[in-house]
């Protein structure tokens, strides 16, 4: 795409007096005129000069474009607010790619975001060979998820603007990682919402899509072309090695771990001394995988069991039998996309904390999360403790979780905060 130039802020010299008083725009109007310009209404201009990255549909006053060209945001009386790539399918009409007027938003731009992004993930302490890259607005590049799994890059382009460039974010991947391989699994369901085709399928280089990958002290396998977001949930890497952490401490006899997905958890249970895990999910090849991670890791399966079965049924099922476990994880699917489902996504929240604190023994640990962006911790925490009131129980808070450190959040875009969990233990 041809590069976009951000008018200067600096006044241009005349070349004569004559040329200054002709008709007509001169040099930096007539770029703010070729540019295609986005007015927003009065009072909508608040939230960019926050320094937030979205505009939705409901704040644009007038002003339209093509699918991720870059437009110039105006506040109601057209004063400079950012550039931005253009949604017309999306709420979201416009997502921020700087708030600097003269910065110009090119190939060269993209790929100074996409180095930076590498560059932080340095600073993390990450013990494991598959991490997260690109995570968004909160590298400033709205849209984009890039996972790393050893030497293959995975990426989803989830918006217009990021499609729209997603050349040269490859090319600028490519070189700031020194790797071949990128695989591109863009068929989340958000790129409807973007009015966007599904892609899946090599886009620089080709290998296996059966990878391997090491996690702390541990080793996991994954499908880059089948599992979920980019083929493994990476986010919760800290979190199964704080259940290691306490599985060897606390000397689990009984671990039950829901929605188990490929069995992170359950590997974690056991490489932390757990005597026994019951793994449960819905998913046949998810199992599958969950089992073969045992193996991979050399130990005895029959530590281990695994049901293919509904998560609230297994529950009741338990406390039908009076089952109890020493420690249960709760790491239940997205149940609430946006604070629009938050209601209904609560009541499933409660309903499987209340059934999970009737199953756990005095003393025992449960672990529960959220990956619901619709749903903050503040009210997760509120749905918890209204499950434990209705359960009876009470229990201690003792630790608060949340993504790995590759995952941030930035103090300025609070939605990056998707994913939190709580560790309560049981009051005897």
């Amino acid at each position: 795409m041809p590069p976009i130039r951000a008018p200067s802020a600096k006044r241009p010299a005349l070349a004569s007096l004559e040329s200054a008083r002709r008709p007509g725009p001169g040099p930096i109007a007539a770029t703010i005129q070729a540019m295609k310009s986005i007015r927003l209404k009065e009072g909508k201009e608040r939230s960019l000069q926050r320094r937030h990255p979205w505009v939705f549909e409901s704040a644009i006053a007038k002003g339209a474009a093509d699918p991720g060209e870059t437009v110039r945001i105006e506040s109601h009386t057209g004063q400079f607010l950012a550039w931005a790539a253009f949604s017309p399918a999306s709420r979201i009409r416009a997502r921020v790619w700087s708030f600097d007027e003269a910065q110009r938003i090119d190939a060269a731009f993209i790929g100074q975001l996409v180095d930076q992004a590498v560059a932080t993930r340095k600073l993390f302490d990450i013990q494991s060979d598959g991490l997260r890259l690109v995570h968004g607005e909160s590298d400033g590049l709205p849209g984009l998820i890039v996972d790393r799994y050893g030497d293959t890059l995975v990426a989803q382009f989830t918006s217009c603007g990021t499609e729209r460039f997603k050349s040269d974010i490859a090319d600028a991947l490519l070189r700031a990682t020194g790797l071949t391989r990128l695989y591109e699994r863009s068929d989340a369901n958000v790129r409807a919402l973007e009015g966007l085709p599904e892609v899946t399928g090599w886009l620089r280089g080709e290998g296996p899509v059966e990878l391997q990958i090491r996690e702390h002290d541990w080793q996991l396998s994954l499908n880059i072309a089948e599992g979920h977001k980019t083929g493994f949930y990476l986010d919760q890497r800290d979190s199964r090695q704080r259940f290691a952490v306490h599985a060897r401490h606390r000397h689990y006899r009984q671990v039950l771990n829901c929605y188990c997905y490929t069995g992170g958890f359950t590997v974690a249970a056991l490489a932390g001394g757990a005597a026994h895990v019951t793994s449960i999910d819905s998913s046949g090849p998810a199992l599958a995988r969950a089992k073969a991670n045992v193996a991979l890791n050399g130990f005895d399966a029959s530590r281990t069991t695994f049901m293919d079965a509904d998560v609230n049924a297994s529950l009741r099922a338990f406390i039908e039998q009076g089952e109890t476990f020493d420690a249960i994880v709760l790491d239940p699917p997205k149940f609430a996309p946006t604070a629009a489902h938050a209601e209904r996504a609560a009541r499933a929240y409660k309903d499987i904390n209340r059934l999970a604190f009737k199953l756990l023994a005095p003393g025992g640990e449960l672990f529960t999360y959220s990956c619901s962006g619709g749903i903050s911790a503040e009210l997760f925490h509120k749905i918890v403790a209204s499950a434990g009131m209705d359960a009876g129980v009470d229990g201690y808070i003792s630790e608060r979780l949340q993504g790995a450190p590759d995952h941030p959040m930035t103090v300025l875009f609070p939605e990056g905060e998707y994913l939190k969990g709580l560790v309560v233990v049981k009051k005897p």
